[in-house]
């Protein structure tokens, strides 16, 4: 398959590129499987898949530290996997089974971990940007050096609620990584056709924000931003933008049939500027591993993949009596006046 060279300047170990090369490949293989499971009726509800925006959420948790937050929207299992979330768990609570992360009562826009520190896929449009913007509040506040990275997307960048983010965020120079992952389509409308400004990233700079546009196929790129983005922020400088240019190969969501593009323009992309390809193609033209060696890869991903499957079959609905647990507070804490 043909692919783009790198932009990037490929200052990594060939370990970092395996891992780079996992870690997309294991999101791509997962998302493969949860569409399969949606076909077959166990997974309900909406179900948005990631596949060709590996690079986007792998390339910034590169240039991530721990303790550092994420949330994002309800394109969101990406996002799980990449900052280490159990994909047995992610997988149990798209099919409503007890075993996952909202003991199955959230489905795949309302799963959380608190050790992960991931804060939600949000179904409303645009909302997860100002919840981004308060974790950063909470990490100025506590001086923690602590980053915080709101992912959202294009159609979503003309929600007034981030441009209110924007200002709060540049008013108190908080720590907060607005991703735009512009994969060009929104929910079907090109972006050309509902953004009246091309370059979204420069929306930020009557708040004095800084940004950048991004190859969000290139995960070096990706990375390189990031480190640029996280060092902006944790020196006090404030909010920082990244644009990142990205592409859905799937529809909006798993009842979308995307008949608003051709399948000559998805067919390009996935020969030309596919980002697991670029990173594979490095790896074999520097002889950093043999395609025996990234066939074991893509086997021992299957495993995992196909567990997750299983342990989501396996694993029991919640019980009825679910229904009354997480909604209030045990205990309302006391703090002295």
């Amino acid at each position: 398959m043909a692919t783009r060279k790198s932009a990037a300047k490929p200052n990594v170990s060939a370990d970092e590129l395996k891992k780079y090369y996992h870690d997309m490949l294991l999101i791509r293989r997962f998302e493969e499987k949860a569409g399969q499971l949606y076909g077959m009726g166990l997974i309900g509800g909406f179900c948005h898949l990631y596949i060709g925006q590996e690079a986007v959420v792998v390339g910034l948790e590169a240039a991530a530290e721990e303790g550092d937050k994420r949330v994002t929207s309800y394109r969101d299992h990406g996002h799980m996997l990449a900052c280490g979330m159990d994909p047995d768990g992610v997988m149990a609570e798209l099919t409503g089974r007890e075993g996952g992360y909202s003991k199955g009562k959230g489905g795949s826009m309302h799963m959380f971990s608190k050790e992960k520190h991931f804060y939600g896929g949000h179904g409303i449009v645009g909302a997860q940007v100002p919840i981004g913007t308060g974790l950063a509040f909470a990490d100025k506040y506590l001086g923690n050096d602590r980053v915080s990275f709101a992912y959202f997307g294009d159609g979503a960048a003309n929600q007034g609620q981030v441009y209110e983010s924007f200002n709060m965020a540049a008013v108190w120079k908080l720590p907060v990584i607005f991703v735009i992952e512009n994969n060009q389509y929104a929910m079907g409308t090109a972006q050309k056709r509902s953004t009246s400004s091309p370059e979204i990233y420069k929306r930020g700079e009557p708040f004095g924000i800084p940004g950048q546009l991004v190859d969000g196929m290139d995960v070096l790129a990706v990375k390189e931003a990031g480190e640029k983005a996280v060092a902006h922020c944790r020196s006090g400088e404030g909010p920082y933008i990244l644009e990142v240019k990205t592409y859905r190969y799937r529809g909006h969501s798993m009842s979308d049939p995307a008949k608003y593009r051709t399948r000559e323009e998805v067919q390009n992309m996935r020969e030309k500027n596919d980002p697991i390809e670029r990173i594979r193609g490095m790896l074999l033209d520097g002889k950093h591993a043999s395609e025996e060696d990234l066939k074991e890869i893509d086997k021992a991903i299957k495993d995992i993949v196909n567990k997750s499957a299983d342990f989501a079959k396996e694993s029991p609905e919640p019980a009825l009596e679910e229904l009354w647990t997480d909604i209030y507070a045990d205990e309302i804490p006391q703090h002295n006046a």
